[in-house]
């Protein structure tokens, strides 16, 4: 008889997911993913060898039509890697333990009629139970399969669930997972689902060996022998851990539940013995033995999954005796609850409810909880063919044959949705979008072509983009949703999406998901690798993390392009495949990303957006009224304007109408409307007009040019990031004044008092910031002593154009910038002062700070990048630019120079800077020599042994010239020239004909 033909339904598309993120067929649980039938893509075999903890078997899942040699073959196969895993926990080798397969599996079989599976399996089971009389402790051979002993010696933990629905096999997995991150190893099965005694004396057998028996019980589980017979078992051997899922322990009671008292077991309770031919003794011992495991509160409810999973790993890692688990768990906690968020949440988060409940939908496939009172309908749609997204376009015949397999498979009534992954591509089938998308390309081709084939939103497959206009609100949203659903991922890892710091940001996770991303890591013995195959290795390790079994929200705020600015690679290379258990949260100014529609953000609705106006201030007469829905027509409707407004009226005694006129009348300053950000800030004068009705009661508050105004101009030419306030104060303390008279006076004033001038600054510094973040110009940092200003007032700041401001930002970061906080900015003061790309030089220095910059600044922070993050271009292109910032300012010390008295002195030699200021010039010309060598040590590290010779032999050249050949510094650079010509030399010798 030929096995039946697998239609996979959404709610069992997670089951799929091995632990890396990638799918794997559903022929047959015993279907090992090593086997060549399994056509795994060349690319996922070469990635698998690179994963970590692997979820590779399914011992529990019970389903027919498998050949039998096949399925001993594989259970072989399972005894031997539990064997392997073991040996590997207990000798402590976690890098061993990471290469080898687990043990472990989440049940991935059709699911068939419940009732009479139980019905009959349990029947079926107990009667060879009967036969053979067998008990747990003897030893199980069925057939030729051999289990003894010695080949499954012990598991750590078993886990013990039943049900099929998504939110449980998601948690479930996710335990497992982290589990086996830290060294436990694991056994995860639904024997609800097994259908013959074979592969029930497998998953006893486990049960039998495990350290500890993890049940996770739902309301339904009360009626599964299995469950019932788990709790039995592992509270006998007093090694029972259940964790209740969406239960808690007082809803357990024997009487409650048989009575079908309370809403909760008013469906799910009665004798459920009764269901499938049980014991009333063994039931109601099973669930009284719940109670007497205090010390395993474990409660899984909507709110507290991470809490509950890790308290779990924690407990059981503690009986386990690994106290360094627990130490790092620890640790890694208390940095989670420090740097999770970059915003603390915005407690007057007003509406979007609509807009809340579709991401959850769009991210997760389902909607839960409260959110289920405010989404919205989804129409059923027409039936469509399938649909490929991203990477490539898969062969025709494979898509026929494909079609073919789809339409014997359905089946009437509701259409499922049917998913899976080929190499370069993940196919959809089913309902579920808004439109029909077309596969074949139209003959015309071209971009055009490609357009038509891209697709609007995806539901239940892990991403979600939102799109809207500057200041509509994007980033709230993202917080609100992230600060809402923290729990049910381990982590929110927050990454600014601008296209000149995303490969930073990316690789700065590092910390959170404790990989090491340095070149150190990266290097094979065999070969030297290419810069971009180290950077490439670097992003695989962040990326394979994001694959795993473990959920992650990902969230790329303000994206700005679909290309990295640094070497125009697409910034989905970063992303982990879509429909793995980490989920991507995306908001742009785009109209469309990686071929994805985004959601559209709306305006907020007419009483949203006057409850955000009015704050504090609520009774307002009705000319006031339209005064204020006047200002909301005129900011755009942007949230940002609104905010901005209703702060101007609950700090200041102003009416609308008032603030409305005195508005219309602010002048702008002059502008230069050039650039992409032009039509920005063209199509909302009126709130640029508000933001200079701020920075007028800031200087009317705090005098002429108060500190306030001046940090939002200084915060302009800032990264995007938090801003450390002592840093913006001390920018915009730099920024020069119009009247030097004052300026002269301001410094006297200074000097005379320079006893309280500390304490002074430091307070005016918090009332500047204080009156940033109470008229909503700014937000609060979760870092104590940062801000983040709007980017929408940063770039008006940078438009107005302020003289100075760029330079006082660069001084003061060079002088009070730390390259381990604050390295964004460090970079950003770098695009002012070497002009990367096509930009031009904005900041230009005198020699003796750019010594101190290359010295102190530029060199630790090249090498870092280069060497701890593997952004090997990156570096090189900082060093190369510097090279030729030295190089400038060496021939501008060569030029002659003429001053008024060499002129009155016919007879007096014209002199050059050099010849003026010789130990200058020599400082400057050994600054060179330094940056050349480190250059050409860096091309050592890859490969391009032609390019640092030439560098190391400028180097030499230098330092012999002005130290002397027997100078150590000159020595060393003959030692890296010695060892280059070396490597040279054997790549010419092995690459000549």
């Amino acid at each position: 008889m030929k096995p039946k033909r697998l239609l996979i339904t959404a709610a069992h598309a997670q089951d799929l997911i091995s632990s890396d993120g990638r799918k794997v067929s559903n022929q047959s649980p015993f279907f090992s993913p090593r086997s060549p039938t399994c056509h795994l893509s060349e690319s996922k075999q070469s990635n698998s060898q690179c994963d970590g903890i692997r979820s590779s078997i399914d011992p529990p899942s019970c389903s027919s039509g498998n050949p039998e040699p096949e399925s001993h073959a594989y259970v072989r196969n399972t005894l031997s890697n539990m064997s392997v895993i073991q040996d590997a926990c207990n000798s402590g080798n976690f890098h061993k333990f990471e290469h080898i397969s687990s043990l472990t599996g989440i049940s991935n079989s059709t699911p068939s009629s419940y009732n009479q599976d139980h019905a009959n399996g349990y029947s079926r089971h107990r009667e060879k139970q009967r036969m053979h009389e067998r008990s747990y402790q003897s030893s199980y051979t069925p057939g030729s399969i051999s289990l003894s002993s010695n080949r499954m010696r012990s598991c750590d933990v078993f886990i013990g669930l039943h049900g099929h629905k998504p939110t449980l096999l998601r948690f479930a997995n996710w335990l497992r997972a982290e589990l086996e991150v830290q060294g436990m190893s694991c056994f995860v099965s639904d024997r609800a689902r097994c259908r013959n005694s074979r592969k029930h004396g497998i998953v006893e057998r486990a049960m039998d060996v495990s350290s500890f028996g993890v049940v996770i019980l739902t309301r339904k589980s009360f009626r599964n022998p299995y469950t019932i017979e788990e709790l039995r078992f592992f509270s006998g051997k007093k090694i029972l851990v259940p964790i209740f899922f969406d239960l808690s322990l007082g809803d357990c009671l024997v009487r409650d539940i048989i009575e079908k008292r309370g809403e909760l077991w008013e469906k799910h309770g009665g004798e459920l013995w009764v269901l499938y031919g049980g014991l009333e003794k063994e039931w109601k011992e099973a669930v009284h033995s719940l109670s007497r495991v205090d010390e395993w509160k474990l409660e899984a409810q909507d709110g507290n999954w991470r809490d509950c999973i890790l308290r779990t790993v924690t407990l059981l890692a503690t009986r386990l005796g690994r106290r360094s688990v627990v130490e790092r768990l620890t640790k890694w906690r208390e940095k989670v609850e420090k740097e999770e968020f970059p915003l603390p949440r915005n407690e007057n988060f007003i509406g979007r409810k609509k807009e809340l409940s579709e991401l959850e939908f769009i991210l997760f496939g389902d909607v839960t909880g409260d959110s289920e009172r405010d989404y919205f309908e989804l129409k059923a749609r027409p039936r469509r063919k399938n649909l490929t997204i991203g990477w490539n376009k898969s062969n025709s015949l494979e898509e026929r044959r494909r079609e073919r397999q789809f339409e014997s498979g359905s089946r009437k009534g509701k259409e499922p949705v049917v998913w899976k992954e080929s190499e370069k591509e993940i196919e959809m089938q089913g309902t579920g979008f808004p439109q029909r998308q077309h596969q074949q390309r139209s003959k015309g081709g071209g971009r055009y072509a490609r357009r038509k084939r891209s697709m609007k939103i995806l539901y239940g497959k892990g991403i979600a983009c939102i799109s809207g206009d500057s200041g509509i609100g994007k980033t709230e949203l993202l917080l609100e949703f992230a600060y809402r659903y923290q729990q049910k991922y381990k982590m929110v890892l927050w990454i600014g999406g601008e296209s000149r710091y995303i490969r930073q940001n990316y690789l700065n996770l590092w910390s959170f998901l404790e990989v090491d991303v340095g070149i150190e890591n990266c290097l094979d013995k065999n070969r030297i690798k290419s810069f971009e195959e180290q950077e490439e290795a670097a992003i695989f390790r962040v990326r394979k993390e994001l694959m795993r079994s473990i959920p992650f929200l990902v969230v790329i705020d303000n994206l700005e392009s679909e290309k990295d600015w640094w070497d125009h690679k697409l910034v989905m290379d970063l992303l982990p495949r879509f429909g793995g258990e980490s989920h991507i949260l995306i908001s742009t100014r785009l109209p469309r990303v990686m071929n994805l529609e985004p959601l559209k953000l709306s305006y907020l609705s007419g009483i949203e957006a006057m409850s955000l106006m009015q704050g504090s201030v609520t009774d307002f007469s009705i000319a006031e009224l339209d005064a204020l829905r006047a200002i909301e027509e005129k900011v755009g409707r942007l949230t940002l304007g609104l905010a901005v407004t209703g702060a101007i009226l609950s700090e200041l005694p102003i009416t609308p109408s008032r603030l409305l006129d005195t508005t219309n009348r602010m002048p702008l300053k002059d502008l230069s409307w050039s650039g992409r950000e032009a039509q920005l800030l063209r199509r909302n004068t009126f709130l640029l007009q508000l933001f200079e009705v701020c920075f007028s009661i800031f200087d009317h508050a705090d005098g002429p040019r108060s500190l306030a105004t001046r940090m939002v101009q200084a915060s302009g030419w800032f990264a995007p990031a938090a801003i450390p306030v002592s840093l913006l104060a001390l920018a915009a303390h730099k920024i020069p004044e119009k009247h030097q008279r004052t300026r002269l006076w301001r410094k006297l004033l200074q000097s005379l008092t320079c006893g309280c001038t500390s304490s002074y600054n430091k307070r005016s510094e918090a009332e500047a910031s204080s009156m940033l973040l109470r008229f909503n110009i700014a937000r609060n940092s979760t870092k104590p002593g940062y801000v983040h200003i709007n980017e929408l007032a940063k770039l008006y700041a940078r438009k107005r154009g302020v003289n100075g401001a760029a330079q006082a930002m660069v001084q003061a970061v060079i002088s009070r910038g730390s390259i381990s906080q604050h390295s964004e900015h460090i970079w950003a003061a770098f695009f002012l002062l070497f002009g990367f790309g096509h930009d031009s030089v904005v900041v230009e220095l005198k020699v003796s700070e750019l010594l101190y910059l290359v010295k102190e600044v530029v060199l630790p922070l090249a090498i870092r990048t280069f060497i701890t993050f593997s952004r090997c271009s990156a570096a090189l292109e900082l060093l190369r630019l510097c090279t030729n910032a030295l190089e400038a300012a060496d021939q501008a010390f060569v030029i002659p120079v003429e001053k008024w008295l060499d002129k009155s002195l016919c007879w007096r030699p014209i002199q050059t800077n050099a010849q003026l200021n010789p130990y200058l010039w020599q400082e400057l010309a050994l600054c060179r020599a330094t940056v050349l060598e480190t250059r050409a040590k860096l091309m050592l590290r890859g490969g391009q042994f032609d390019i640092g010779d030439d560098l190391i032999r400028k180097a030499v050249f230098i330092r012999t010239s002005i130290c002397g050949e027997d100078h150590p510094d000159t020595i060393s650079a003959r030692e890296t020239l010695s060892k280059l010509t070396r490597l040279l030399a054997n790549v010419q010798i092995h690459t000549s004909p």
